[in-house]
C-alpha cells in the first residue's frame, strides 16, 4: 500500500472518531439538572394555527410544535420518553379537540423522537426514508448513549425499546392537509444528522428548523454522515421559503437571521480549516486552533466543544 493511501485512511479514521467524539461531547455537557421532560403549562401560541412548547433552556428537550387545523391536529418533536409525550398529548388536548393526530420529527434523536411513544396506535408519523435509516442503524444506540449519561436520563428513557414504525415513509417532500392548514416536510439531510428536515406551515411564516439554525448555538456534526457542504446547501434552501418565525430544536425562537448566522459561521469555518490543511496542519492541531478562534468570535454562543467536530468533517471533505 503506497504512502498516499495510508495517509488517506489515518485522515478518514482521524476525522470520523473526532467527529463522533464532538458528538459525544455534547451530550456529556448537556447532563441536565433536572429530568429532561417536557413541561405542561407553557404552551404559547405563535400564529393562527401553530402552537410551540418552549424548552424553556432545559438540556435535551426540544422546542415541541403543535398545529392545528379543522380536520386533524399535527405534533412536531414530541420530546423524550413516555412522560414527556403523555405531556405533550395534555397540551394538544388544551388547544384542539381533533381526534386524527400527526407526528413529524425533525431528525432521529432520543429526544425528539421517543415521546411518540405515549401517542395513541391511530397516530399517524411520516419520515423520509433518510431519517427512517438513521433510526434503522443508529436509533436505539443512540437510546442508550442518552441512558448511559445518568441515571436520571435512564429513567426517562426506561419505558422505549424500539422505536415507531411510520404510516409512511418519502423520499424528498411531503405534504400533509390538516384541514384549512397545509404543512410541508421538507427532507435536507444530511447536516446535522444523514435525515435531517424542516417543517414548514405554509401561509403563517413558521418553519420548525431543527438543529440546522439554531440562535446563539454552535451547530452539532453528530454522525458519520454529517457534511458541512451539504448543510450549506440546506441552508440556503431554508432561505427560500422565506419564513419570518423559526422554532429551533432547542433554545430561543427567533426570526430568519439565524439561518444567515448559521450560513456566515459554517463559510468562515470552512475557509480557515480548509487553509489550515493545505498549510499541512494536523487535524488535532487545527480543531484546537480553531475552536480558540471561532469561540471567541462567537463568545455568545454556547456548546463551543461542538467546533472540532465540526473542523474533523471539514478537513475530511
Amino acid at each position: 500500500m503506497n504512502t498516499s493511501i495510508r495517509s488517506w485512511q489515518f485522515s478518514m479514521r482521524a476525522c470520523t472518531a473526532l467527529a463522533l467524539a464532538g458528538a459525544l461531547s455534547v451530550v456529556h455537557a448537556q447532563t441536565p439538572p433536572r429530568p429532561p421532560l417536557v413541561k405542561e403549562g407553557t404552551t404559547v401560541k405563535i400564529s393562527n394555527h401553530v402552537w410551540v412548547i418552549p424548552d424553556e433552556k432545559v438540556p435535551m428537550v426540544p422546542n415541541v410544535g403543535i398545529v392545528v387545523g379543522s380536520r386533524a391536529t399535527l405534533v412536531v418533536d414530541p420530546g423524550m420518553g413516555l412522560k414527556s409525550g403523555q405531556a405533550v398529548l395534555n397540551e394538544v388536548g388544551k388547544v384542539s379537540r381533533n381526534s386524527e393526530l400527526y407526528i413529524l420529527n425533525t431528525h432521529f434523536h432520543p429526544e425528539h423522537t421517543t415521546g411518540e411513544a405515549a401517542f395513541p396506535a391511530s397516530t399517524k408519523i411520516f419520515r423520509p426514508a433518510a431519517q427512517q435509516q438513521d433510526i434503522d442503524e443508529m436509533g436505539m444506540k443512540w437510546v442508550d448513549i442518552f441512558r448511559s449519561r445518568s441515571p436520571l436520563i435512564a429513567d426517562v428513557l426506561k419505558d422505549i425499546t424500539s422505536f415507531r414504525t411510520p404510516n409512511e415513509t418519502f423520499e424528498r417532500e411531503k405534504i400533509i392537509d390538516l384541514g384549512g392548514v397545509r404543512v410541508r416536510m421538507v427532507w435536507l439531510g444530511p447536516g446535522h444528522t444523514r435525515g435531517d428536515s424542516i417543517i414548514v406551515v405554509e401561509g403563517e411564516g413558521v418553519m420548525f428548523s431543527g438543529d440546522l439554525a439554531m440562535k446563539r448555538l454552535y451547530p452539532a456534526f453528530a454522525t458519520p454522515q454529517s457534511s458541512a457542504r451539504n448543510w450549506l446547501v440546506a441552508l440556503d434552501r431554508m432561505d427560500a421559503y422565506k419564513a419570518t418565525k423559526l422554532v429551533p430544536s432547542h433554545g430561543e425562537m427567533a426570526d430568519a437571521s439565524i439561518i444567515g448566522a448559521y450560513r456566515d459561521y459554517l463559510k468562515a469555518l470552512q475557509a480557515r480549516a480548509t487553509q489550515l490543511k493545505r498549510e499541512g496542519k494536523p487535524l488535532d492541531e487545527a480543531s484546537k486552533a480553531l475552536t480558540s478562534e471561532f469561540s471567541a468570535k462567537h463568545r455568545d454562543w454556547d456548546q463551543s466543544a461542538r467546533i472540532a467536530g465540526a473542523v474533523a468533517v471539514m478537513y475530511n471533505e
